[in-house]
Parts: structure tokens; sequence; C-alpha cells
């Protein structure tokens, strides 16, 4: 399992299509945001949670297609489903390692975005908070995606068609976190809310995922 970890890792990084990718889509769809609803901080500032999960959520998309598409290629997918290691580890391995290479940066690095959006200080820590509870979920859901597309030639749109409704929910709960912070309200509801999800998907989306890639292999 710590070898499938540190391979994906590794093939992330020398493909660039990891964290690099993910930051620099994330960077630019917060730089845009002031062009498109204006500059002024009164306008910025309430909207500045919503429009930083938003800009996560779909850089997560980005490497999606990756998580399994090269080990199918190859062979390995096979092989891996062949191994006496269960599918839904392999499953939850995969998801682990598109989070740490996306989902974790993108935590890491939404406060400093934040900064553009006149996001209030105050608030930094909630939205630190909410990606790190969210973003796994995020990856769990998107290997789900990957897994139902496993083998389709260009199916990169229908991954994004198949998973941006079920990233619905961790978005709006997460944005929530957020909101409710920074007006002074209570954000326990919005955080169990969003643990909830994220622990649900984590217990039961490999096997899901496990059974479509078992699927779509034969």
């Amino acid at each position: 399992m710590i070898a499938i970890l540190t391979r994906d890792l590794r093939l992330a990084i020398r493909s660039g299509g990891g964290f690099g990718l993910s930051l620099m889509f994330f960077l630019i769809v917060v730089v845009l945001t002031p062009f498109a609803v204006g500059p002024e901080p009164q306008i910025l500032s309430p909207i500045a949670g919503g429009i930083l999960w938003l800009g996560a959520m779909l850089a997560c998309l980005l490497s999606l297609d990756r998580i399994f598409a090269l080990d199918y290629e190859d062979g390995s997918l096979d092989l891996l489903a062949t191994a006496p290691i269960p599918m839904e580890g392999i499953v939850t391995v995969k998801a682990l390692a598109h989070w740490l290479t996306t989902g974790l940066p993108l935590t890491l690095a939404a406060p400093a975005f934040g900064l553009l959006l006149d996001l209030p200080f105050s608030a930094f820590g909630l939205l630190t908070l909410s990606l790190a509870l969210g973003t796994p979920a995020l990856s769990m859901i998107g290997t789900f995606g990957a897994a139902l597309t496993v083998g389709i030639k260009r199916g990169g749109l229908l991954l994004s068609l198949l998973v941006l409704p079920l990233y619905v929910p961790t978005l709006i709960f997460g944005a929530e976190v957020v909101r409710r912070g920074i007006e002074g309200l209570s954000i326990a509801p919005a955080l169990m809310m969003l643990a909830g999800i994220t622990a649900g998907s984590i217990a039961l989306i490999p096997f899901a995922a496990a059974a479509a890639i078992r699927v779509g292999l034969r």
C-alpha cells in the first residue's frame, strides 16, 4: 500500500499535473473574480469564502482523469486487480494520493489567495479548517467518478458531468462554514454536516469505486 502511494505521488509530481496545475487554476479563478464582480471590498468580502471554495472544487477536477487512466493504459490496473491487496484499499490509497497532491496544497494556499478577495482575517482559520475537512471528500468522490469512466476514451468531460453534482453538498456546507463564521453565527451545524459527508464518502465510496473498476475491467 505504501509502495502504491509513493508511486502515485512520484508520478503526479513528475507529470506536472498535480498541485502545480491545480494551484495555477485556483489562482486564475481568484484573480479573475474581481474583474467580474468588481474590486470593491464590500462586494468581495461577503462572497470570498464561496469563491475560494468554488475555485478549490473546480481545481480538484483537473487531475481526476489521471487517477486510474495511467494505470489502465500501461496494464498496471489489471495487475492491481489480481493482487492480494483488496481493490477497496487500492482505491483509498489512490484517493489519498490525489488529496496529498491536490487537496492539501489547495488548502494551504487558500488563505493567501483569500487576501486577494479581501477575506476577513478572522475567517482564515475557518477557511483552512473547512477545506481540510471537505477536500478529502472531493478526492474520494472524484475517485469514484474516475472509476466509473476508466477505459472510456476522452472521458474527461463525462467525468466532470458525473462528479460535479456529487460535489454540490460539500461545496454548500464548506462555504457555509466560512459565511457563518464571518457573520458571527454558530458554525457547528455546517461543520458537522461537512464532517459527515467526508466520513460517509470515506466509508462507502471505496466499495462502490472498486465495484465499478471490476466491471470496467471485464
